[in-house]
């Protein structure tokens, strides 16, 4: 009798705990279901295809610009050389000039017998430079005491391909004075003089022998009318010295005619 009744007790708590148990279970899977979403959504869909994202571009950073290149300093303009006035120019006449054969404004040439040099010693004018100029005046002398005249200017000179303007006169020449042969003019003064001592002496001597004395003394004096009326040449022969002084300064510029 006992036996029955714990096994009862027994059944009756299983049932108890049975219902509690299921009653729980209905409860969990109530909220279980209720968590979930719903099988149909209100929400629309996109169904567009979604745009490849294009990549931010950032901006470079500034290189740095290489340095400006410097300004090539300008080349110094060089100025051409110049030659003062009143520098000396030493030359030799190419041909000679004489009074005698030689008239004013004829064309004369000269060469430089030395180098012409600034005062660092550069060449300016090389010797053997041609110079070409005229007579600008020239006179032989009246008398064996007299003395020519013979005065050249020169305007242009010639060296490395290039004439150059220049403007100088001769301030020295290498000349002399030359006499001249005996001309028609001569002879008629000594033949004057040796008729006039001829008839100077028939009448002083009154014979022949007196003409005759007469005649050579007056010959002789006509010969010394002669000489000392006789003109002369003033004679630059050729490679004779012509001393030029510039009147004016000579510019030397480059690239000259």
């Amino acid at each position: 009798m006992m036996r029955t009744r714990i096994t009862l007790t027994a059944l009756g708590l299983a049932v108890v705990c049975g219902a509690c148990g299921g009653e729980g279970a209905s409860e969990d899977e109530t909220a279980r279901d209720l968590s979930l979403a719903p099988a149909e959504s209100i929400v629309a869909l996109d169904d567009r295809p979604q745009e490849t994202p294009q990549p931010v571009s950032r901006p470079q950073a500034a290189r740095p610009r290489p340095p400006a290149p410097k300004p090539e300093p300008e080349a110094p303009s060089l100025s051409p050389p110049v030659l003062p006035a009143g520098t000396v120019l030493e030359l030799a006449a190419v041909d000679t000039i004489s009074s005698r054969v030689n008239q004013p404004g004829e064309t004369v040439t000269a060469t430089a017998t030395t180098h012409v040099t600034d005062p660092d010693g550069n060449v300016l004018i090389p010797a053997g430079a041609v110079f070409t100029g005229v007579i600008e005046a020239i006179e032989g002398a009246s008398g064996p005491g007299g003395q020519g005249t013979l005065v050249l200017a020169f305007n242009r000179v010639t060296f490395g391909g290039r004439t150059y303007d220049m403007e100088a006169r001769s301030d020295t020449v290498g000349a002399a004075m030359r006499a001249r042969g005996v001309s028609a003019g001569d002879a008629a003064k000594v033949g004057v003089g040796a008729a006039a001592g001829a008839i100077a002496g028939r009448i002083l001597g009154r014979d022949t022998k007196g003409a005759i004395v007469g005649g050579v003394v007056g010959a002789a004096a006509g010969a010394g009318i002669a000489v000392a009326t006789k003109d002369r040449d003033i004679v630059l022969p050729a490679g004779g010295l012509i001393r030029l002084v510039l009147a004016a300064p000579m510019v030397l510029e480059v690239g000259g005619e």
